[in-house]
């Protein structure tokens, strides 16, 4: 079993903890002495930095929210000069004011640090050539992949993203064994390979898949490694934390997610901590961020936590697949729907490709939603009977889940978007005003 930093890895529980709360009283004073915002909000919560005196005592102290990182764009909660600044990155901001993150060079060192105990527990060697095929720049995921795979000495080629005939192009020509990329961009990968007559076992060295930066479920996992013969590893990060930290290990039985740099909680719907293995939001505290600090920030993802020491010999937590966001959450005619829950229908359904998209919509105040989804090459015939079993099925199992009927369209095999990036899945018609 390789290991990256073993002594921190393996770590026993209690030492875990214990470092934990060492970083954590210093991150509160930190926090308390330097960030105005921060410093109001505790007083306003009557909690001072004494107050944490044991691990448990993170409760005490008040949650930050996306609305405050937009509120105070760009930088007002940065609590180190510029001068201390190494880089920038930007989110998005498809849901308001885009998240502005500062780097310290320690932060920077942390990040290949996280990123480069993942790639190790995902089997990664210094004898790997990782083509990351995610947006460098502003966004997180490809300079954070590529400085995390140069920090294990592995190959790097920052092929970027477009061009997907080039992407594989590449992947023969060269000796790449693992890819970075959106799971939707793999199976767009998949696709392509076979209108060009690739075979990804054949015909190159690909081994294993870095996949992330959108939601997807463990049947299309399968499928996917089915289909590709890749190991197909989740991944787990985002701008506020730093960007990707976090992936699966071989064992394959959730996200290993280091102690030593975020605290993380899962608390229900009351703001209680939520039982092992137990879903609820999850809620970050990162310990050695300098730049930026977060303290209880709800993330605002929906997961849960196993702590049972895994296979791979690593005592650290593992997160367990997202089930959805607490900000994504679709509520249809008073039932709470997710797109994780289509998501994972579609995914049993070997007939269906994982290419889809959820209208949601109302008519005389009367909520409906509809899902477009593509069927598989195979499964396309002339014979409608065959077509409307197919449909009838989807249908069926969809009632089962969300316990509401959906109307279903089965659309070409190829008709629906392929994106690089993160796959937008649902548009929502309806007007709440």
């Amino acid at each position: 079993m390789n290991y990256w930093n073993k002594a921190i890895e393996t770590m026993p529980l209690k030492d875990i903890r214990a470092l934990q709360l060492k970083l954590l009283k210093k991150v509160v004073t930190e926090m308390y002495a330097s960030s105005k915002f921060y410093h109001d909000r505790m007083v306003a919560a009557d909690v001072r930095p004494d107050d944490i005196k044991k691990l448990e005592d993170v409760s005490k102290l008040p949650v930050m929210k996306k609305t405050d990182l937009r509120d105070n764009y760009p930088d007002k909660l940065f609590i180190r000069p510029q001068s201390d600044i190494l880089r920038y990155h930007v989110s998005s901001g498809t849901t308001g004011k885009p998240t502005v993150v500062g780097y310290t060079k320690n932060d920077l060192e942390n990040w290949s640090e996280s990123l480069a105990r993942a790639f190790t527990s995902s089997g990664l060697t210094k004898n790997d050539v990782l083509q990351i095929s995610m947006g460098y720049g502003l966004f997180t995921g490809g300079l954070g992949k590529h400085y995390g795979a140069e920090k294990i000495g592995a190959t790097v080629l920052p092929a970027g993203t477009g061009n997907t005939a080039r992407q594989i192009e590449m992947m023969r020509d060269l000796p790449v064994t693992a890819i970075a990329c959106t799971p939707s961009y793999m199976f767009h990968i998949a696709d392509t390979c076979d209108k060009l007559g690739v075979d990804i076992r054949r015909d190159t060295k690909l081994r294993v898949g870095i996949l992330g930066a959108e939601p997807w479920s463990e049947n299309m996992r399968k499928k996917l490694q089915e289909r590709t013969g890749i190991l197909a590893q989740n991944c787990y990060g985002t701008s506020e934390m730093s960007g990707p930290m976090f992936t699966e290990c071989t064992e394959q039985k959730g996200i290993h997610v280091w102690q030593d740099l975020c605290l993380m909680e899962i608390l229900d719907r009351n703001g209680d901590p939520c039982a092992e293995g137990e879903r609820g939001e999850m809620v970050l505290t990162m310990l050695q961020k300098e730049a930026f600090p977060l303290i209880r920030y709800k993330i605002g993802d929906i997961s849960s936590l196993e702590w049972e020491k895994c296979g791979c010999g690593r005592t650290h937590p593992r997160l367990q697949r997202l089930s959805g966001r607490t900000d994504d959450m679709l509520i249809i005619r008073g039932i709470n729907v997710f797109p994780s829950q289509i998501e994972d229908v579609i995914g049993e359904m070997d007939f269906l490709t994982p290419f889809y998209h959820i209208t949601v919509n109302a008519v005389n105040y009367m909520d409906s939603i509809s899902v477009e989804v593509e069927v598989t090459e195979q499964a396309l015939t002339d014979d409608m009977i065959k077509m409307e079993k197919m449909k009838k099925e989807f249908d069926r199992r969809l009632r089962d889940v969300l316990n509401i009927k959906a109307d279903i369209k089965l659309a070409l095999p190829g008709s629906m978007p392929r994106t690089e990036g993160k796959s937008k899945h649902v548009t929502d018609l309806r007007s709440f005003e």
